[in-house]
């Protein structure tokens, strides 16, 4: 018998009805890959541009859009919807990526004949409009300079889709009053663009609305987050809110207790553009913006999330794995980089912005990797924003190896797609720590009054937290003193905090397999 399970002989009780805020993240659903792209379209005989499309199979693939680009600019180029523009007579090869990861695509060489003359270059572009002051779509032009241009094909967007779309042709159909910038952008791979600022006013929003997402614009902070409090469980988003209620919401609107704690904030946002999606209500998508610039600004120079911004009183300022916190984030990150997850009605600006942030964060999880007698193991629920070390949260939150928070962590890992050694290695380690302090035959029972560990052949399981020094398990009330054994804590906090659990299980058994084979690790 093992020295863990020597000391579990003792236990007396255990696992728990963790409170709301202790427990674990749910699994991500099934992600359905890409596994087939076609590419549909003919040459080019006239010269002019023309649309390609694309057939992605399975049809209920999760993540079905994709990327265009040809191998060679100067022959044509192509826009993200697949407009093919011919610059030069000759043969051009379309590539089709798919986004989810999968690493599919296709390729289809399109010749082009009919181009007539030298190539001329795009040298400036004129948008025609004005602003608009009756709510109503608005045809915009423009004039594309030199008249000779070989090519004069433009392809339109806008800086905030919130405010208004606009159509390949040019057609500005606002949905929010305010100001907005419209670009036209040469497709001839000159890179000129024409930029024109527009003011949308008159606009009388017909959108439909979810209860939901409006009590969620309620509380919404004016930094963009929204507080742990009153809505712990996100509950009391679902009624309708009282005429005192709302008086409060309004009230503490600058209110700096803005928190990623027990999934606040990414979890709103999240409703949020999920609603928009339904409804194409620009609050909501605004709403939501707002807050994942929260996020941006809230990040450490490190990579790191505190637990709140701005508040960064008492243990606040620490990076918190503490219940999956910053982990939330990082997934919120990768959607948006990958334009997962409602996130494809954000600006495309924001992918760049998220990949950065994801990096960085991952970069801090293999920093704050604890090692115990030389070696690699897990993490903390906590570490200090400066020093990297585990810290103490409350007071029966301890610095310490965390069974439950480490396994949330590997996960963020294991989305990076071009994995480093230093990655790999850590996950590794993370893994081999897991399997080294396991506890094997014992499980935990709710007596209805207690909870307590009783022996089960067989069964697996975890503590929450382990000693720094001796990767024993550890248990500790609120007079913040360590005890060997759960049942010597005080019976408020055995049966209300987690303190073992089967965390690790499904990531032991199939993810981390699944893993190694992509990896070839």
């Amino acid at each position: 018998m093992n020295k863990l399970n020597k000391v579990l002989l003792f236990v007396l009780s255990v696992v728990l009805l963790a409170c709301s805020s202790d427990s674990p993240v749910d699994e991500n659903p099934k992600n359905i890959l890409v596994n087939t792209i076609v590419i549909n379209g003919s040459n080019i005989e006239d010269g002019t541009a023309k649309q390609l499309t694309v057939v992605v199979l399975p049809n209920n693939a999760t993540d079905r859009s994709v990327t265009w680009r040809v191998s060679d600019a100067s022959i044509a180029s192509i826009s993200s919807t697949g407009l093919l523009a011919p610059t030069l007579n000759g043969s051009v090869k379309v590539i089709v990526t798919a986004n989810d990861g999968s690493g599919v695509s296709a390729e289809k060489t399109i010749t082009i004949a009919g181009v007539k003359g030298p190539q001329v270059k795009v040298e400036s572009i004129v948008i025609n409009g004005s602003n608009i002051t009756n709510g109503q779509p608005q045809q915009l032009t423009a004039t594309i300079l030199p008249a000779t241009a070989s090519n004069k094909a433009i392809s339109w967007s806008v800086s905030n889709t919130a405010f208004a779309s606009i159509s390949n042709e040019g057609l500005l159909t606002p949905k929010l009053n305010g100001i907005l910038t419209v670009t036209a952008t040469a497709m001839d791979g000159s890179g000129i663009k024409g930029e024109l600022q527009i003011n949308i006013s008159g606009v009388v929003p017909t959108y439909n609305t979810i209860l939901k997402a409006e009590n969620m614009l309620l509380w919404q902070r004016s930094n963009g987050g929204w507080p742990k409090e009153p809505y712990n469980d996100f509950s009391g988003y679902d009624r309708v809110q009282t005429a005192a209620e709302i008086t409060t919401a309004n009230n503490t609107k600058n209110n700096t207790d803005t928190t990623i704690d027990n999934n606040h904030t990414v979890g709103e946002l999240r409703t949020l553009l999920s609603a928009y999606k339904s409804t194409s209500n620009p609050n909501y998508l605004n709403a939501a913006i707002k807050a994942i610039d929260y996020l941006f600004e809230a990040q450490y120079a490190n990579g790191g999330w505190p637990q709140y911004y701005p508040d960064k009183s008492g243990y606040r300022h620490q990076i918190t794995y503490n219940d999956n916190a910053m982990v939330n984030v990082m997934n919120l990150m990768w959607d948006i980089s990958k334009s997962k997850n409602n996130t494809d009605v954000l600006d495309p600006s924001y992918i760049n912005k998220a990949s950065t942030a994801f990096n960085k964060g991952i970069d801090i999880m293999l920093q704050t990797q604890i090692t115990v007698n030389g070696k690699k193991t897990a993490w903390c629920a906590q570490h200090d924003e400066v020093t990297l070390l585990p810290a103490t949260a409350r007071s029966y939150e301890l610095p310490s190896n965390s069974g439950s928070e480490s396994v949330g962590i590997v996960k963020t890992l294991m989305l990076v797609e071009n994995p480093s050694p230093q990655l790999i290695q850590a996950v590794k380690d993370a893994i081999a720590w897991f399997e080294s302090v396991k506890i094997v035959g014992y499980a935990t029972q709710n007596t209805g009054s207690d909870v307590i560990v009783i022996p089960s052949p067989g069964n697996i399981m975890w503590a929450r937290f382990y000693d720094l020094n001796t990767n024993l398990p550890f248990f500790c009330g609120r007079d913040g003193v360590k005890k060997n054994t759960l049942a010597e804590i005080e019976l408020e906090r055995r049966t209300g905090y987690a303190w073992y659990g089967n965390w690790p299980t499904t990531l032991i058994d199939s993810l981390f397999t699944a893993w190694k084979n992509k990896h070839g690790v």
